[in-house]
């Protein structure tokens, strides 16, 4: 839970035998406040949108195939300019980057929420997500130059997740209100109510910092490494309308890879590398990184096939829909304290690979529901243990991607943490809608019907949230295999682990 700023202000931030540590930023508490709105609005308005897109889908006349772009479109920006909003942030400004994000987000929000057109709200949330990107790798660089003091750092990430979490549950909520009792549109206009405030907030209480060197922008890297991800998605969207074999699939998948081969070799001639390879060489950041893409992959679809199926399946209204959701995120907010009490004890590996294993079996159980199935009894609770688990991984994963990383590296590798798991997120929502899609129609045409049909969707939902425990398992394994931090000798659970020797 957040710690009041009293009790941070005059917490003990060294041991009784260890000399005096750094001085502590006043303002840190202050900082951390406008950290969370902005954390609580980014993750809201991508929960918003999932209960919001059946009723968009229906009002803009999207088809199953292309419904998936509404999400995709804000997360292949967000993902694929991170890696650039990290290096603007650090050598730009922390504190003006964040003001200049906030402003770009809100006038983005405000154009998809007055769109009457597909086309207009996909550009919309496409560049919301650009300024998204701008926003994520600060708020983590923030707290990171922020809180000196290793446990106090540890406790404001465990804050920022929870936080997250909460934006999550909230999300759930507002966009049931919002969407049953006015109009999907208010969904993203919404975000005014948290933007303008943040900016307000942001000039007093947080601290202007940089890194020092000379500001390089590789925008080369930036379009190779977007346009490759971008042409991926696309590949795995035409598979689930044309089938794997096609060539409107075949051929941006290979555009994709070449070009993210490319972007590689772009960053090892480059002077100054969008993605430095000395941050993800290093084997604990390196699986913290993969944990991340691979965890986004199965929850940003979980998620949405989450809310098709409690609607278009059960029935439920939007606003019911997202209260079904709520468990989930509390479950995620007791989890995430939980982890920051273990982390140093425990350790990130152990800790975290208990957190995959039990995603992973609440992701089998949402594989087993059926058109009859009931909320209470079949789905509540495999979410309750799906959400444990994410919060057991969401913290150590973020804490070990930024220990031990070089200052002027602060901002790439909080966007790699950010990017990873939005880039994961796209991949995984085309991936799985492809899935869910191509398995419906392999349902209709073998038992009759239509693709409408309750028994017809729920084969495909259910075959979406089996490779998404698959993909779970992939990334608890790698995260097992990389990860080499265990728990630190002697703590009290203070403080983040240290690497074992």
């Amino acid at each position: 839970m957040s710690p009041s700023a009293a009790d941070a202000d005059t917490a003990p931030t060294t041991s009784a035998d260890a000399p005096a540590g750094p001085a502590l930023d006043p303002l840190r508490w202050k900082t951390l406040l406008v950290v969370g709105i902005v954390s609580l609005m980014v993750v809201l308005d991508s929960t918003v949108m999932n209960i919001a897109l059946p009723s968009i889908q229906a009002d803009l006349g999207l088809s199953d195939a292309d419904r998936q772009w509404v999400v995709t479109a804000y997360t292949l920006a967000f993902g694929g300019l991170l890696l650039l909003g990290g290096r603007i942030g650090d050598y730009g400004g922390r504190k003006r980057a964040l003001i200049i994000g906030l402003a770009g987000f809100a006038i983005a929000s405000a154009l998809g929420g007055f769109a009457e057109s597909a086309l207009v709200l996909i550009l919309a949330r496409a560049a919301t997500g650009a300024f998204a990107a701008l926003l994520a790798p600060v708020t983590i660089s923030l707290i990171a130059v922020s809180f000196a003091d290793d446990r106090e750092r540890t406790r404001a990430f465990a804050t920022y997740s929870a936080i997250a979490a909460g934006g999550g549950a909230i999300g759930l909520v507002l966009g049931g209100v919002l969407t049953q009792l006015a109009s999907w549109h208010w969904c993203l206009l919404i975000n005014l109510a948290f933007a303008v405030p943040a900016i307000l907030l942001a000039v007093p209480f947080v601290r202007e910092s940089k890194a020092s060197g000379e500001a390089r922008y590789d925008v080369p890297g930036a379009i190779l490494g977007t346009a490759g991800v971008v042409a991926m998605v696309f590949g795995l969207g035409e598979a689930g309308t044309h089938g794997w074999g096609s060539s409107s699939a075949l051929a941006p998948l290979a555009l994709g890879v070449i070009l993210l081969i490319f972007f590689v070799i772009a960053e090892h001639r480059a002077i100054a590398p969008l993605l430095p390879f000395r941050v993800v060489r290093d084997r604990n950041r390196a699986g913290a990184f993969l944990g991340s893409l691979l965890t986004g992959a199965s929850l940003f679809a979980t998620f949405l096939f989450i809310s098709y199926y409690l609607q278009a399946v059960k029935g439920y209204p939007p606003l019911e829909a997202g209260l079904l959701g709520l468990p989930f995120s509390a479950g995620v907010v007791v989890s995430t304290w939980i982890a920051q009490r273990l982390l140093a004890p425990v350790g990130p590996r152990l800790l975290t690979t208990a957190g995959f294993g039990l995603a992973v079996l609440g992701t089998l159980g949402l594989a087993r529901i059926g058109v009859t199935s009931q909320y209470a009894t079949d789905m509540l609770p495999s979410l309750l243990v799906m959400s444990l688990g994410m919060g057991l991984i969401f913290v150590p994963t973020t804490v070990v991607a930024v220990a031990g990383v070089d200052p002027g590296d602060l901002g790439v590798a909080s966007a790699l943490v950010n990017m990873t798991q939005q880039i994961g997120g796209s991949l995984g929502v085309a991936l799985l809608n492809t899935v869910a899609t191509a398995t419906t129609a392999a349902f209709v045409v073998t038992a009759g019907g239509s693709i409408s049909d309750p028994a017809a969707l729920v084969a495909g939902l259910t075959a979406a949230f089996g490779w998404s425990a698959a993909i779970l398992l992939l990334g608890g394994s790698i995260w097992f295999l990389l990860v080499r931090i265990g728990p630190r000798p002697g703590s009290n659970g203070a403080a983040v682990a240290e690497a074992a020797p």
